[in-house]
């Protein structure tokens, strides 16, 4: 038995009246005709009386029509599934970030991808942004965070996730004037700055070279976390993130310097020829929707 004859005999059941039932199937009288006849055959039972006012229901059709609908149900439910299998983003992502991708970023990105796209396998790893670019575009990641160095890439598509300040910290009662930092005296103090190629370390260069010096002593570390921790142990003077910045010296670990406050976008980039890929696609729709919450 086929399921278009199921749903012949539902809906000639529903409507009473053949001639309305090939109307809504979009089939010809005799077609609907033909359909009935073949499940009686089959089932070895009557289903339907002709009666002057149409068609009407046996008793044995009766019984048999709630199987049918429950049957025609439970096609219906397959074909949706199978439509959202089809349709249903899988595989696995590989993203990139550096150290400068907020917890509340990624966290609201991850929370999205699993919500969204339940059979993606997401893993996470970390590196500079020149690594993180370096991964995209060879492949080795699929997409990624990083700060933007202000060098365009034809190769990438980027998507401005947020933006953030860098400042100056100094452990507590090195700085006479922190409103007014003496940059000669800052010259003679050992630095902890971060590589070149980071935010911190840009930035660090940035103020080098706007004020004429270069530190007589740099401390080169590779996290933040660590630089806070020299600055607050009175190593030396360093670079931090606005978010870690103001909350080292509400707990009174840093004094900050005024002047030396600059944004800094943090971007999320793919590679342009993936626009179309699937599982790109929905995460770019993921990060532009966590941009609009």
């Amino acid at each position: 038995m086929e399921i278009y004859q199921l749903k012949t005999f539902a809906t000639v059941a529903r409507e009473g009246s053949i001639t309305r039932a090939s109307e809504l199937l979009f089939l010809s009288q005799p077609a609907v005709s033909a359909h009935i006849k073949a499940m009686e055959d089959e089932l070895g039972l009557v289903l339907f009386e002709r009666t002057p006012r149409g068609m009407s229901l046996t008793d044995n059709g009766t019984k048999l029509l709630a199987k049918a609908e429950q049957m025609l149900a439970m096609h219906r439910d397959l074909l949706d599934e199978a439509r959202r299998i089809k349709s249903q983003v899988s595989g696995k992502l590989r993203l990139g970030s550096n150290r400068s991708a907020s917890a509340q970023v990624m966290g609201k990105l991850l929370t999205r991808l699993s919500e969204t796209c339940p059979e993606v396998e997401m893993a996470l790893e970390y590196g500079s942004s020149a690594e993180i670019q370096r991964a995209i575009r060879s492949g080795t990641l699929d997409a990624g965070f990083y700060t933007d160095d202000g060098k365009a890439d034809a190769e990438l598509e980027t998507i401005a996730v947020e933006r953030f300040g860098i400042f100056l910290a100094a452990p507590r009662g090195w700085i006479d004037n922190p409103g007014r930092p003496d940059w000669q005296k800052l010259a003679r103090m050992p630095w902890i700055c971060a590589a070149s190629n980071t935010c911190c370390g840009r930035a660090a260069e940035s103020v080098f070279e706007r004020n004429g010096f270069r530190p007589e002593k740099l401390v080169s570390v590779d996290q933040e976390s660590v630089t806070r921790t020299l600055i607050a142990g009175g190593v030396g003077v360093g670079l931090l993130h606005a978010e870690t910045a103001r909350e080292a010296e509400a707990k009174g670990e840093v004094e900050l310097l005024s002047g030396v406050q600059q944004e800094v976008r943090l971007l999320f980039a793919y590679l342009c020829r993936r626009a179309q890929d699937p599982l790109i696609a929905a995460v770019s729709a993921a990060v532009r929707g966590i941009l609009v919450q």
